[in-house]
This record gives structure tokens, C-alpha cells and sequence, in this order.
């Protein structure tokens, strides 16, 4: 098992928890390709009905983890695309339970659920341009098919935190419930999809996905493209050495 994530399954549910708290749950590339693979296995284990990914302790994920391992970019955002594709390509239905702050590559994670149940304190961060990036994770596209072209724009070029309840105002989210609550929440609708007709859901998710994402892999090549070239800039640079050093971005001219 991988020594970022913990596993349990109960009643076909399978919780996948992100277990670096002591990183606010930011994980790298090898954590990456973990996961996309454990979605891929539980979606071929016929046991398996749904799974829900969360985070352990405050924080749900703060996306990537900028002070760990080292990796080619290219290998970075094809192991975070990896996962948002297996979520995207499974036929059981996944729920994110947004625990706590949820930002950077964390925010495709968990859009690209099924179901995204938010405690009322946790917020969404799209940081990206603050560190000389574009949005990755998909984010080009499932943020925008959630709220709209508008508000997504807000969010990707402003920075601005996105808080439960007003995800929900926007359309981002399925449903927000008190910290305390949240666990019985989504307990409950696991239960409901794990007990429910697999083959209807499955095609329901297609259907849905057809729909409202065809987008979503020609965003994720662009992402790819563009940020390939960006995380080589001295304003990305900077941006993390700002950010790392709890200071002001200096930009270039």
C-alpha cells in the first residue's frame, strides 16, 4: 500500500483517504499514478460499487506538493491527468468528500467526481497564475462545466477562495453539511449508489459525462502543452520561491 493514501473497504465502498496531513495533503507524482491506479482497480473489482476520496485531518488536498520529490514536467501532468481520466472512466460512480481546503490540482480531483459532498468550511483555491501557471487537473474544463465560463474565469485569474456555501450557490457542488455532518452524509449516499442498479448508474455516468465533458481531454492536452513550457519561466520561479518564502511575487515586467 502506498504510504500516502489509506484504503478500507466496507459494504462495496471504498474509501481512498489522502494520509499526508502533515503536508495539508499535498502529494506528488509517484502519489499520482497511485491513485489513478487504485480507482482503476476498484473499478474492475466487481466487490467495488463506489469510492470516495477524502483527506485525512483539516485539509482535503492542497494540490502539489511544490517542496517534495522532484519529477520532468511532462511526467508530472500526465500522472495528475492519469487520475483525473480513471475518475472520469470508471463506471462506479466516485465521491469526493471535501474535508477541508481543497486547491491547485486537488480542485480537478474533485470535479472530476461524480458526487462532491463539501463541508460548510472548506473552500476551493485555483493558485495557479499567482505562481506564473495555467490551471491543470482538467480545471480548464470542469471548473468551467460546474459554474460557468464566467465565474470560472474569476476564480482561475483572481485566486479568490471559493467557500462550501458558495460553491453550492454556483453549481460547483452537491451538497454541503456542517464539518460534523459531512461523514454521515456521505456515508448515506454511498450506501444508496453501493445498494442501486450498477449497470443503470454506470450508463447514467456516461451519459452525463458525454454530455457535459467532451471537452475535458482536449483541456487536458492543452493544460499539458501550455504548462509544460511555463513551469520553465522565471515567473513560475518566482512565483514559488514567493510562495514557498511567505512573500509577495516579483514578477517581470
Amino acid at each position: 500500500m502506498s504510504e500516502d493514501f489509506l484504503r478500507a473497504v466496507d459494504a462495496g465502498v471504498l474509501t481512498i483517504t489522502i494520509a499526508r496531513p502533515q503536508r495539508m495533503n499535498a502529494f506528488g507524482v509517484r502519489a499520482a499514478w497511485d491513485l489513478a491506479g487504485f480507482i482503476a482497480e476498484a473499478d474492475a473489482d466487481p466487490g467495488i460499487r463506489v469510492v470516495i476520496i477524502t483527506g485525512e485531518g483539516k485539509a482535503f488536498c492542497t494540490g502539489a506538493d511544490l517542496a517534495g520529490e522532484a519529477a520532468a514536467p511532462q511526467e508530472a501532468l500526465d500522472a495528475v491527468n492519469a487520475y483525473v481520466r480513471a475518475i472520469v472512466a470508471a463506471s462506479i460512480p466516485v465521491i469526493a468528500k471535501v474535508n477541508g481546503p481543497c486547491a491547485g490540482m486537488a480542485v480537478g480531483l474533485a470535479l472530476a467526481a461524480d458526487l462532491t459532498f463539501v463541508a460548510d468550511t472548506a473552500y476551493f483555491l485555483l493558485p495557479f497564475v499567482g505562481i506564473g501557471l495555467l490551471p491543470d487537473a482538467g480545471t480548464t474544463a470542469l471548473v468551467p462545466a460546474a459554474i460557468g465560463r464566467t465565474r470560472a474565469m474569476g476564480m482561475a485569474l483572481l485566486g479568490e477562495r471559493v467557500y462550501g456555501p458558495e460553491a453550492l450557490a454556483a453549481g460547483m457542488v452537491t451538497a454541503v453539511r456542517p464539518a460534523e455532518e459531512l461523514d454521515g452524509a456521505v456515508a448515506a449516499a454511498a450506501a444508496k449508489l453501493a445498494s442501486g442498479p450498477r449497470e443503470a448508474i454506470a450508463a447514467t455516468k456516461r451519459a452525463m459525462n458525454a454530455s457535459t465533458l467532451a471537452g475535458l481531454e482536449g483541456a487536458l492536452r492543452r493544460e499539458t502543452d501550455e504548462q509544460v513550457v511555463l513551469l520553465q519561466t522565471d515567473d513560475h520561479q518566482e512565483g514559488v520561491a514567493a510562495m514557498l518564502g511567505k512573500r509577495p511575487a516579483r514578477f517581470a515586467d
